[in-house]
């Protein structure tokens, strides 16, 4: 059964997932802060850019390598306690930064504020998950994405200004005492759902965490999502991160102020995006592939029109390209619809950082081989920008294996009778029963 038989949800629940969600903020707060002061850490650490460019490797990676680990936690001990070590991390991470003056103490802090970072985002979804009727998840994950953007933005000016008044430690120093404070917040205003009672007695023990992680894995649905996941979120991720603004500057002629301007068009585009796509899906939870394969059919067409335009991109066909690539965050927002619906309860927050990983991963294998590519054709971004084409259509190949191997366990599951998250109609390129293995036959849900 679903958590809720109505998609009625009381001002306790939108307060609860408030209280969490802005945890996330904060966590976006804190990741992007070190990009705000690039030059100032440049200057206390004495390190050039390459060694900066370390910082953001070092907080990509951890987080990558902390998403199935925080998907067994916060199924094991429960999002709230999760979010409250969050914010443990995040603020000694921060503190840490305040005080540091030698380059490994601020790798230190970085990576102690990744993992806090880590930790925030499944923790919401999964309150998300046991807290609002299966049809609204996908408009509160993308409410969370889009929160999560407004802490991003709420990192330029205020610590701009702060650097440039108070300075380096008290600035940091504040950040960290608040976030820590927030804890208090979290403890009283976060709430386990009724419907977790019976999730949290059908915790698995510890010995048997690694079957939690593969049992996530074996299921179509969670796999579908992985590659759902992987294959709308590299696109946007790699621009805004880190080959957006060089690919704008150096390989397409703008200056670094128009260059800025159309990176921006990522981050509205996402903010806007987002509860659009989820209001809509969760009136229509039929579209979501359909809306995902819609996406990166476009993304295709708009990436093969940047990389084989003659000379500059022009601004008519550069802008509605960015705002197009934007909707990969909250199309990546479908998986983790797909994670819920197709697990238990009781191992959603697995399954959502198993699909997490997806993105993640795609982004990094994208900007490092971007990155090596420049290098070996001396800054040819059409050819190195052809590395997101391959990867954009490798994971649509893997997507679409698992789309009908996905559908296929729904089918057979109608057919027996049970509930199914969406309703199907048998086309000529599904799968044939026959073709169906007997250990992916059977349809999981919470």
């Amino acid at each position: 059964m679903t958590p809720a038989n109505t998609d009625r949800v009381s001002a306790r629940t939108w307060f609860i997932w408030l209280a969490a969600a802005m945890v996330y903020f904060l966590a976006m707060f804190h990741r992007t802060s070190f990009g705000v002061a690039g030059l100032e850490a440049a200057e206390r650490f004495g390190v050039g850019a390459a060694a900066l460019g370390t910082f953001t490797v070092l907080q990509i990676g951890v987080y990558a390598l902390m998403q199935v680990p925080t998907g067994v936690l916060v199924d094991r001990f429960g999002p709230r306690a999760t979010l409250i070590a969050a914010l443990v991390f995040l603020g000694a991470g921060q503190m840490l930064i305040a005080v540091a003056d030698e380059y490994w103490q601020g790798l230190l802090a970085r990576g102690i504020l990744g993992v806090g970072d880590a930790l925030t985002f499944i923790s919401v979804l999964r309150i998300a998950a046991s807290h609002f009727p299966a049809r609204r998840y996908t408009l509160v994950a993308a409410l969370t994405g889009a929160l999560g953007f407004v802490g991003n933005l709420a990192a330029t000016m205020p610590l701009t200004l702060a650097l440039a008044g108070p300075g380096w430690m008290p600035t940091f120093l504040a950040a960290g005492l608040a976030t820590v404070s927030y804890i208090l917040v979290v403890h009283f205003a976060v709430r386990q759902a009724p419907h977790d009672k019976d999730a949290k007695s059908q915790r698995v023990p510890a010995r048997h965490l690694g079957r939690q992680v593969t049992g996530a894995w074996r299921v179509p649905g969670t796999r579908l999502a992985f590659w759902v996941h992987f294959t709308t979120a590299f696109g946007p991720g790699t621009l805004s991160l880190m080959w957006g603004m060089p690919y704008l500057v150096s390989g397409q002629g703008y200056t670094e102020t128009e260059a800025s301007g159309l990176l921006m068009v990522l981050v509205f585009g996402s903010m806007i995006g987002g509860p659009a796509v989820g209001a809509y899906i969760g009136r229509r939870p039929e579209m979501r592939m359909p809306l995902v394969i819609t996406y990166l059919s476009g993304s295709l067409i708009w990436w093969t029109l940047m990389l084989a335009w003659p000379g500059q991109v022009p601004l008519v066909l550069l802008v509605p390209a960015l705002v197009w690539l934007a909707l990969g965050g909250p199309a990546s927002m479908i998986g983790f619809a797909l994670a819920r619906d197709y697990n238990p309860l009781s191992r959603v927050g697995t399954a959502t950082g198993v699909v997490n990983v997806g993105g993640f991963t795609a982004t990094a294998i994208a900007m490092l081989v971007v990155g090596a590519l420049l290098e070996l054709t001396g800054d040819q971004f059409r050819i190195a920008l052809l590395a997101v084409v391959v990867l954009l259509l490798f994971g649509s190949w893997r997507m679409t294996v698992w789309y009908r191997r996905a559908r296929a366990v729904v089918l057979q599951a109608q057919e027996r009778g049970e509930a199914v998250p969406v309703q199907l109609r048998r086309r000529p390129w599904d799968v044939p029963d026959r073709e169906m293995s007997t250990a992916g036959r059977r349809l999981v849900r919470s």
